[in-house]
């Protein structure tokens, strides 16, 4: 499979969770969830989630690898935030599993849109 086709299918999956677990944290009580319950960060979910469906509408091959980099290097800098009480922690209000999520989503799909790029070909792919 190439890198792009792989890239599309991971952000086909992936953005439409993104829309369920903000919607989802809107529906379900703080107290019953797992995560952070936080309007703005249900809200960062959705919209994500809608810019991802919106990118493999378009079928733009490179744009979902640049989706999942982008992303996997927010969710990466959520945990970093997280840890270190950085902005957005006030408003986000992260729980010790949105950091573990964060942590395993974020390099895979660094690596996952990495892959899908070519980073990892070697010289004579690339050609």
């Amino acid at each position: 499979m190439n890198g792009f086709k792989l890239n599309r299918i991971v952000l086909s999956i992936f953005a439409p969770i993104l829309i369920l677990a903000g919607v989802s944290g809107f529906l379900i009580p703080p107290q019953y969830s797992l995560t952070s319950a936080a309007v703005p960060y249900n809200l960062f979910h959705v919209v994500f989630g809608a810019l991802g469906v919106f990118i493999i509408s378009a079928g733009k091959p490179p744009h979902a690898c640049l989706f999942n980099i982008g992303f996997g290097l927010i969710d990466i800098y959520q945990a970093i935030a997280s840890a270190l009480s950085l902005w957005p922690e006030p408003y986000f209000l992260w729980t010790f599993v949105d950091d573990v999520l964060h942590v395993i989503i974020g390099f895979a799909l660094v690596l996952i849109g990495l892959y899908g790029i070519g980073i990892f070909k070697s010289r004579e792919e690339r050609k």
